[in-house]
């Protein structure tokens, strides 16, 4: 157990420091009111769980620990559903109700097909 906790730690740290890079990179070229950043980190971490989900699915491409880092470590620390949420509330909070429909809707349907996207890229 121990093990798997530090797999995930591990992964996490790396996904949370790479989403902290894209985040500021794509923030300093082109400051917005929209939460771009945050969108593309959140479909870029889906398409990537879909292609490391299917191939895990083959035990012989990926073992047992190599997923669990990869998936619930750096996927689960790379993606910000929880900045998206929080993002959510301060656009409602500054009355643009319209970015708010058009964020939420980008993120579940882009998310939903990177993620299946990814999945069948290995097929």
């Amino acid at each position: 157990m121990l093990r798997q906790i530090l797999l995930v730690a591990l992964g996490s740290a790396l996904g949370g420091i790479a989403r902290f890079l894209a985040s500021k990179g794509l923030y300093s070229a082109a400051p917005m009111q929209f939460p771009l950043p945050t969108l593309a980190v959140n479909i870029v971490g889906c398409f990537l769980i879909g292609v490391l989900y299917a191939w895990s699915a083959d035990s012989r491409l990926m073992s047992p620990d190599s997923r669990l880092l990869l998936t619930t470590g750096l996927c689960g620390g790379f993606t910000t559903f929880s900045a998206f949420a929080y993002e959510n509330i301060v656009l409602m909070r500054s009355g643009a109700y319209s970015m708010v429909l058009v964020y939420i809707t980008a993120s579940v349907v882009l998310g939903i097909l990177a993620t299946f996207l990814g999945m069948n890229l290995v097929k």
